[in-house]
């Protein structure tokens, strides 16, 4: 069994005037929530033994939040994870599926295509939260009967979806 925690990047301020989208930071909540997220994984054993976290600067400070409050296991940084779709991000998944447990840190609508996608089955409340949509500092918890790097469409159990409004 194999556990994938796909994790939105926590809330970002507006990009001001000269900043690239990419450079945005978070804001006071976001960094609040990333915080109160760490912990909860924490809390609930949602511990990865690999993050693959995008490098736009939102998503960094959202991993430095966690890693704040929790482990966060080896950590990678990847451009594509701020450009792909969530057929890429699968891809990128299954290439570093390895491990056991993986993080990843992303954007929307990549998170919330990619959870839909690989869930074929869940439980019940959490599959009516994330039919919501996909929250900053939302968290999926998506169990693999096998391995990560053969991860599927629709192969995959929504175990839990985490929001910050959960905490």
């Amino acid at each position: 069994m194999s556990r994938l925690y796909l994790l939105r990047h926590a809330k970002a301020g507006w990009a001001l005037p000269g900043v690239r989208d990419f450079d945005r930071p978070l804001d006071a909540s976001g960094r609040a929530d990333a915080e109160a997220m760490g912990a909860a994984m924490r809390a609930r054993g949602y511990i990865p033994d690999l993050t693959l976290c995008s490098n736009a600067k939102r998503a960094r400070e959202t991993l430095e939040g966690l890693a704040n409050q929790t482990d966060t296991g080896k950590v990678l940084f990847l451009d594509t994870l701020y450009s792909e779709d969530a057929a890429g991000y699968l891809s990128t998944i299954r290439g570093n599926g390895g491990p056991s447990s993986l993080l990843v840190i992303g954007h929307n609508p990549m998170m919330e295509d990619l959870a839909l996608a690989v869930s074929g089955d869940g439980d019940e409340m959490a599959r009516a939260t994330l039919n919501h949509g996909f929250p900053t500092s939302g968290l999926a918890v998506v169990r693999f009967g096998g391995d990560l790097a053969k991860a599927a469409q629709g192969t995959g159990y929504l175990e839990a979806f985490l929001t910050p409004a959960d905490l």
